[in-house]
């Protein structure tokens, strides 16, 4: 952890340490020093970077050293220890079940939920030919890929944006796949050789949303934050978590999940499964006039439950 904290800080943000996790907890300082006069000062928010698990160990996939927790495990330990006040999150990577003594009452506006496809040699999946190579870390990525382009291979690749692209160039493989949001709060839009549309990969839960948590209670923190919440993008988080939260969503069932809210106001939810091996994709679909928390909360659930029934037990990995 990275702590150069003066006397004058009133607020201490906590974020991991890669180049975008570092770009959300800043767009935060800034959003939170332009709404309130009192946050304005240089000194008066700090940013303390606080490396995890899912940080440091790079050469696996995440469900075989423990899961999606593994983001976030470490920054739930310096805020209920009093180290952080505000942890920065992407809503992808936190557990749907918060730890005690943990509260996430502010979710930011939603980026862009695409899936970008990137690649030196190709400009998209159908360009790749039979035994051509697409690395991901995502297992529902891998599952989406192998199911529609069955003649691909699909292996295990994390690291930050830098890296996989440095791995890309290397010859690693021949492309891979990042999240459209990641690259636009990078600033590199550029880098996606071709985006996604949601009709062929359905995001993952979250994808695109920024979660801001504190400790349960803290109201003062709850006040500064209440500018930066987004009620539409609350919604449709709270819809696909709850579907999520039905299946026991973890890192070793592939889970896909977008609610959408129509100009008329009207929730659209669609949720998926896909097998590890890509054999079997199954969707539902929920619609929602008027949508308040409630009501998304409800749709997601039965949606996910719908599925895990269809699925059965071997369908769903715990």
């Amino acid at each position: 952890m990275t702590n150069t904290a003066t006397d004058t800080v009133k607020l201490r943000i906590g974020t991991r340490g890669s180049p975008l996790a570092l770009a959300q907890a800043y767009e935060v300082r800034d959003l939170l020093a332009k709404a309130h006069a009192e946050l304005s000062g240089e000194n008066d928010i700090e940013i303390v970077v606080i490396s995890t698990v899912a940080d440091r160990v790079t050469d696996r996939a995440l469900s075989e050293i423990g899961g999606k927790g593994l983001f976030t495990k470490e920054i739930d330990e310096a805020q209920l220890k009093g180290e952080i006040d505000i942890a920065v999150h992407c809503i992808k990577d936190v557990p749907t079940l918060l730890p005690d003594g943990i509260a996430m009452p502010v979710i930011m506006p939603r980026e862009d939920v695409r899936d970008a496809f990137i690649s030196v040699k190709y400009k998209n999946f159908a360009d790749m030919p039979a035994g051509s190579v697409v690395g991901t870390a995502s297992l529902r990525r891998q599952a989406m890929v192998l199911n529609k382009y069955p003649h691909l291979k699909v292996e295990t690749f994390r690291g930050n944006v830098q890296t996989r692209l440095r791995k890309l160039e290397d010859g690693e493989a021949d492309a891979t796949l990042l999240a459209m949001a990641g690259l636009n709060r990078l600033g590199h839009p550029e880098i996606a050789t071709h985006v996604i549309a949601e009709d062929d990969m359905l995001p993952a839960v979250g994808q695109g949303a920024i979660g801001l948590a504190i400790r349960a209670g803290d109201e003062k923190v709850a006040t500064w934050l209440a500018p930066l919440h987004c009620h539409e993008t609350d919604l449709r988080i709270t819809a696909e978590r709850a579907a999520l939260r039905a299946l026991d969503g973890s890192c070793k069932t592939p889970i896909a999940a977008l609610a959408e809210l129509d100009a008329n106001g009207t929730m659209r939810l669609r949720v998926a499964i896909v097998r590890p091996d890509g054999s079997e994709w199954l969707n539902t679909e929920r619609v929602l006039e008027n949508p308040d928390i409630a009501g998304a909360d409800k749709i997601g659930a039965d949606a996910g439950n719908e599925l895990k029934e269809r699925g059965g037990p071997d369908f769903i990995l715990a």
